[in-house]
This record gives structure tokens, C-alpha cells and sequence, in this order.
């Protein structure tokens, strides 16, 4: 007979074996993850001392160096990858402590070759880490940082070589214009603040005529007389050369009409070519190119030259004073952390073209006194020689592109430029010539003062747009830009010009006063003499009537006697009958 208990036991026996077996397979899947786990840990260990082992074995003596030399602890600025062997090596990057970044810079290289994006790298960065930044945009180019970029296939390969995590970024961006000459918070100076320095080096002035021009300003500033614009700079000359200045101008030593002449003239002309925009009021306040946003991060502000391309030495100048605006308002700050501002300078070379020795060295003094103000400077420009070697040698960090050699002149560049570089193991005359698009030679300033090791250099993408920015996106920038109600219109008050002009007008009108009183002086002096005359001839007349007339002879003849005494008694009695006043006999 069967158990009635049996199918139970049976079922609860089953149950059981499959608990265990959930619970066994549980345990093996717990196993697994902890394994998994232990061997991400280990790899991520591994990874970690692979980064801080030192240099493999295999590695050659300059990737060792490089690895060595641009290890720093703090803050940087990535610049990108080592290229080794024709090839990136993403773990050893090449960059820039960034607080040598006020050690100044130069960014180098053959039109076409990089350097605007080079530049659009470096101050994205510079302004990530909370610094403001101020560039020229000469093409017109580098607007497109407002904007976030836009990612490809081919991008990101680049970015991944050389270990660059690339997301689209868009920066804060200040769009300005010199004197609103294209689009652009109008960026105005005055002829004052502007000087007889840079306003000479503009227009092409010689030695004594710059000497010349500095005494018109001295005598402006010692007569009261605010040079704001080219007018008012236009009528001191025009004044100091008419006949109402020339006692003035005479006790300027030094200061010739003809050269006052020659002085004018310039000025007339290159008020013709449009530069009256430029000068004026406002006057840009340079403390507004320090701001950060509310996030933080530095306010890139880009001065837009597109529209004076053939304006070269006008906004080379322009921003010269920029720099000795800034240095003049900034206090000493010395060495910190990061710098206040990284100021680049496109198309450098136009500064120093046919510049005087004093500009040269007023060029060269900013430079290096600046940097105490925390005020770093990248120029930007060809070659190396395109810049004065008293300047050059205040660069601590060079980033250079491809350099042509299809010309003797190219060839003497090229060996110049290979001069200003430290030893390496590279024949830079052969890379130089052979670096593509993208790629520069790089050395830079260590946080320890010195100079890095030469670097074959895969640069990195920008994460703002690397295309213009549309035109509807810049004129919505400005529009809303908080500087646009400060600096949009311009204002034309009291100044040199009005002063000169109201004194020669009360001048002439005291001149003309002058001659009515002399006229009217003269109409009296001739009404007196003819009263004096009528006085006279009144005179005569009353002294003739108390007299008797003279005769023109005293004998008469019997007839004349008869008759003129006839006459007399006819005479008598006619008046006695008509007034009844004699007596009847």
C-alpha cells in the first residue's frame, strides 16, 4: 500500500534542491562581479602607476624629456600631444603653467599654417580658468569662439589621438570695433590719452617732426586746451600757423610753421581715410576688459579688424595703447597664480614696421614692465624676426608653425628662427619646413623659470566653432552687450576745437569793434574840423557885418553925388509915410 505522506516529502525535496541551486547560482554571479570589479580596480591601479611610474625603457631620450619637462603641479593650459615617430603620443602632453602665462608668448608660423586656431585654443582655456582675455581678430576669424563647435568623425579621431576629451563649448565673448567701424561696441580713444608718441608712429612722422608734435601737445596741455579728436588736434596747428597764434607758436623753440605745416597736412589726410572714427568719447575704461562672467569664467573680448585691414599701423598702434593704458591703471601685483589678463596680439609685425627707436623702446618697456601687473602678452605674427630682439628676448614661451624657405630671405628666416630655439635632438631646420597644419614647435617657460624642452607638437581642436560666427548672432551679441548703452554713441563736448574757435571769434569781433571805433574816431575828426571851419567862416562873416563896406573907391562923380542923395531922402521919407514916424510939416 502507498503512503499517503510520499508525494510531499518528494515535492519539498525538489523545492529544496532548487533553492540551493538559485542560491549557489547566486553566489557564483556574485563571484563573477566581484571579479570583475577587482579587475577594474587593478587595471585603474595599474593605469594610475603607469602614469606615475617614469619614463619605459623603451622610451627615446626626447620623449622622456618631454614627459619630464612639462610635468607640472598646478593650473595649465594644454597645448597638446608629443608627436613621435610621425605619430601622437597621448600620454605625454605638451603645455603651459598658467601662471607663466604672463611670461609673455609668441605664436609664429607661414600664413595657412594654424596659428589663429592656435590662438582660439590657448585663450579658450586662458578664459575656462577664470582669466579675462583680450584678442585682435583681424580676419575676422575668431568669433566663432562665442559659439559651441560642432563635432565629426574626423574631429574627434584627432581629439582622440592625442588623449583630448573635446566637448562642444561656447565661451563668453565681448564683440568690439574700433570706432564702431564694422560690428562691434565702438572702441573710441582720445587724442590726449592717445600721445605724440603712437600718434607719429600712425602717421609715418620723422624724428623732429614727432619731436615737433610733442610740443604742440605740451602747449595744448599748458593752455587748457583738451585735444579729444583729430579736429581739436587740427585747429592748435591751424591756430599756431595763422596770424592770432604765430606769437605762440614763436615761443615753442623748436616748432617751425613749415613743419607745423607738414604736421597738419598729415592729419588732414588721415582724417580723410576714416580715422576721425577712432578718436573721441567715451574713452574705453580698459578696466571693462577684466571681467569674468557669473559663472566664473574670464570674458573674452575680441576687438574686430576686418574693416581696417588697410588701416595697418592705425590698430597696430591702437592696441599698443592698450597695453600702456592697461600698465598705467593696473597696480603691482607680482607673481600669482594666474594671470589678470592674456592680452594677443595678431599680425604683430605691423607694430614694429618702420617704428622710431623711441617707439621701439616704449614698445619694449611696456612689455616687460607689465608683466608685475599681471598682464601676459602673446604676439602673433610670421617669424620670430618680425619682432625687435630687445623684445623676443621677453617671450618665455614659443609656439612655432611651419616656416617656407622657397626664398633666400625665407632661407635667412628660417635659419634665424631655428637660432632662438634651446639644443634639442631635432634638426629643427628640417622640421620646421616640414610641420603640417595643426602642428607647431613648442617650448615654453616652466613653473620653475626655465625653458621646456623643444616639443614636435600636435596642437589641440578648439571647443567653440572654428567658422566665423553668423552675422545675425553678432549684431544679437552687441546688441545685448552691457557695454553697448556705455560706449555706443559718441559725445562731442566743449574741447580745443570750440575753445580756439569762440577766441578767434571774439578775436575778430574785437578786431571789428577796433575799426568801427578807429571809423567812428575818424567821423568825428573830420565832423570836428568841418565844425571848426563853419566856426570859423561864422566868425569872419559876423566881423564882416559890424563894418562898413569897404568901397572900391572913394571919389564919386557930381552925378553919382546927386543921385545918392536923392536916393537917401526918397528913402527916409517913404519909411516915415509907411511907419508914420516922422512929423508932418
Amino acid at each position: 500500500m502507498t503512503s499517503a505522506s510520499g508525494p510531499p516529502a518528494a515535492d519539498s525535496s525538489a523545492s529544496a534542491a532548487a533553492d540551493a541551486a538559485r542560491v549557489a547560482r547566486a553566489e557564483a554571479e556574485a563571484a563573477v562581479a566581484r571579479a570583475e570589479q577587482a579587475e577594474a580596480a587593478a587595471a585603474a591601479a595599474a593605469q594610475a602607476e603607469s602614469a606615475a611610474a617614469p619614463p619605459a625603457a623603451d622610451d627615446s631620450g626626447t620623449v622622456a624629456a618631454v614627459r619630464a619637462g612639462y610635468a607640472f603641479d598646478g593650473a595649465v593650459v594644454e597645448i597638446g600631444a608629443l608627436v613621435d615617430g610621425g605619430e601622437p603620443r597621448a600620454d605625454v602632453g605638451v603645455r603651459i603653467p598658467l601662471a607663466m602665462m604672463n611670461r609673455h608668448g609668441l605664436v609664429a608660423g607661414a600664413t595657412g599654417t594654424g596659428k589663429t586656431k592656435t590662438l582660439q585654443v590657448l585663450a579658450e582655456q586662458v578664459a575656462a580658468q577664470g582669466v579675462p582675455v583680450f584678442a585682435a581678430d583681424v580676419k575676422g576669424d575668431l568669433s566663432g569662439i562665442a559659439a559651441a563647435g560642432t563635432s565629426s568623425d574626423k574631429l574627434l579621431e584627432r581629439t582622440r589621438g592625442i588623449g583630448q576629451e573635446w566637448t562642444p563649448t561656447a565661451s563668453s565673448t565681448e564683440l568690439l570695433s574700433l570706432g564702431g567701424l564694422g560690428t562691434g561696441v565702438p572702441v573710441r580713444a582720445t587724442v590726449s590719452a592717445f600721445g605724440p608718441l603712437l600718434l607719429s608712429k600712425v602717421l609715418g612722422l620723422n624724428d623732429t617732426q614727432e619731436s615737433s608734435l610733442g610740443l604742440v601737445f605740451h602747449y595744448a596741455d599748458q593752455a587748457g586746451l583738451p585735444l579729444l579728436d583729430l579736429a581739436d588736434l587740427r585747429q592748435v596747428l591751424t591756430y599756431l600757423v595763422s596770424d592770432e597764434g604765430k606769437p605762440e607758436l614763436k615761443e615753442l623753440g623748436g616748432l617751425s610753421s613749415a613743419t607745423a605745416g607738414v604736421i597738419l597736412r598729415e592729419l588732414v589726410t588721415f582724417a580723410d581715410q576714416g580715422a576721425d572714427a577712432f578718436f573721441g568719447e567715451p574713452e574705453l575704461d580698459t578696466a571693462d576688459l577684466l571681467r569674468v562672467d557669473a559663472d566664473g569664467r574670464g570674458v573674452v573680448s575680441l576687438l574686430e579688424l576686418s574693416h581696417v585691414q588697410d588701416k595697418p599701423a592705425l590698430f597696430s598702434t591702437f592696441l599698443m595703447w592698450l597695453l600702456a593704458d592697461l600698465y598705467a591703471d593696473l597696480p603691482e601685483v607680482g607673481d600669482t597664480d594666474k594671470p589678470r589678463l592674456v592680452f594677443f596680439f595678431d599680425e604683430a609685425h605691423l607694430l614694429f614696421r618702420d617704428a622710431s627707436k623711441d617707439f621701439l623702446d616704449q614698445v619694449a618697456q611696456t612689455v616687460r614692465l607689465i608683466r608685475s601687473k599681471g598682464v601676459g602678452i602673446f604676439f602673433v605674427t610670421q617669424t620670430p624676426k618680425d619682432v625687435p630682439s630687445e623684445v623676443l628676448a621677453q617671450l618665455g614661451s614659443r609656439l612655432q608653425h611651419q616656416l617656407r624657405a622657397h626664398t633666400p630671405e625665407d632661407a635667412k628666416s628660417l635659419k634665424a628662427t631655428v637660432s632662438t630655439y634651446p639644443t634639442s635632438e631635432y634638426d629643427l631646420a628640417e622640421v620646421l619646413t616640414a610641420l603640417p597644419t595643426g602642428e607647431a614647435v613648442v617650448t615654453v617657460m616652466s613653473d620653475r623659470g626655465a625653458p621646456t624642452p623643444v616639443a614636435w607638437t600636435r596642437l589641440r581642436a578648439p571647443q567653440g566653432s572654428m567658422d566665423p560666427l553668423p552675422a545675425a548672432d553678432v549684431e544679437a551679441l552687441v546688441a545685448a552687450s552691457p557695454l553697448t548703452p556705455r560706449y555706443g554713441q559718441a559725445v562731442d563736448r566743449e574741447s580745443a576745437r570750440e575753445m580756439l574757435l569762440a577766441r578767434l571769434e571774439a578775436g575778430a569781433e574785437a578786431a571789428a569793434a577796433e575799426k568801427r571805433a578807429e571809423a567812428d574816431a575818424s567821423d568825428a575828426a573830420r565832423a570836428d574840423d568841418r565844425t571848426d571851419r563853419l566856426r570859423r567862416e561864422a566868425e569872419r562873416a559876423t566881423r564882416g557885418s559890424g563894418s562898413r563896406p569897404r568901397r572900391t573907391s572913394t571919389r564919386q562923380t557930381p552925378a553919382e553925388k546927386m543921385l545918392g542923395e536923392a536916393g537917401r531922402t526918397l528913402a527916409r521919407e517913404i519909411v516915415r509915410g509907411i511907419f508914420r514916424t516922422g512929423r508932418r510939416r
